[in-house]
């Protein structure tokens, strides 16, 4: 059975909760379950949560920039030199 829940959030909070439900097609009430579950999941429950703080020195910002750093770790600056097959010469 769910229960009502009452909550103030200042004017930019509201406006970041608002811009977010839009940006996903969410309610406001879809998102603030979504929270609450998410802060209270234990890391036992998720695998991946439970991953998290295990690695030292990793860049701060890793998360948000995740996919540069994939990038810089996977593709080769000249990957075609790599490739390209040499000629025979007679």
């Amino acid at each position: 059975m769910s229960k009502p829940l009452q909550v103030y959030l200042d004017d930019h909070e509201m406006e970041l909760l608002e811009a977010w439900v839009l940006e996903r097609g969410w309610t406001k009430s879809q998102a603030v379950r979504a929270a609450v579950r998410a802060l209270t999941r234990s890391r036992d429950e998720d695998p991946l949560l439970g991953a998290c703080g295990m690695i030292d020195g990793l860049p701060k910002d890793l998360s948000r920039r995740i996919d540069d750093y994939l990038e810089e770790l996977f593709v080769a600056e000249n990957r075609g030199s790599i490739y390209r097959r040499r000629r025979r010469t007679r």
